[in-house]
């Protein structure tokens, strides 16, 4: 059943901010702007980049890496950890990304040591946050050759997370 969030200003403020100082100016650069905007994420992949001095990669959907067409820089890509394997597999990921950040599903050990592989890819995150937090509640880089299941990770600053059960 859907649902609906109200999402607030400061809320936005806050996340922006923090994802100001997580990515840089290198990773801002270029921001696939690839979610529709009836749906949160688009807030980091529009706003972070035009707030903070980066760029746009504006595209239908991100499906549109599969085209040899795609002429612009891409630094940073946001996605589920199902689509970006597709993109691995048929080696679709942009040399110019310098960070993947993963969210929405279950993140496996094997896809960041997959995206590590490429030698452009410098940073993998495992993000996750329902709509109610705006966007992402919880975030962790993954490191190269992390032989664990990649946790969901702290919280990030102004929130909290809590662990109600096993």
């Amino acid at each position: 059943r859907p649902k609906g969030v109200a999402v607030e200003h400061h809320s936005i403020s806050a996340l922006l901010h923090w994802a100001k100082d997580i990515w840089g100016d290198q990773e801002r650069a270029g921001v696939l702007a690839s979610t529709s905007i009836c749906f949160d994420l688009s807030v980091f992949e529009i706003f972070l980049p035009l707030c903070f001095g980066g760029c746009v990669v504006l595209v239908e959907n991100i499906f549109e890496l599969l085209s040899a067409k795609m002429d612009a820089d891409v630094t940073l890509i946001n996605s589920t950890p199902s689509v970006i394997a597709e993109l691995t597999r048929l080696d679709k990921i942009p040399a110019s990304v310098k960070t993947v950040n993963l969210a929405g599903e279950k993140l496996s050990r094997e896809l960041p040591e997959a995206l590590y592989k490429s030698k452009n890819i410098q940073n993998v995150y495992n993000l996750y946050g329902p709509s109610e937090d705006t966007v992402y509640s919880t975030f962790y880089r993954v490191p190269p050759g992390e032989l664990r299941l990649p946790p969901i990770g702290r919280p990030i600053p102004g929130t909290s997370a809590f662990i109600l059960d096993q």
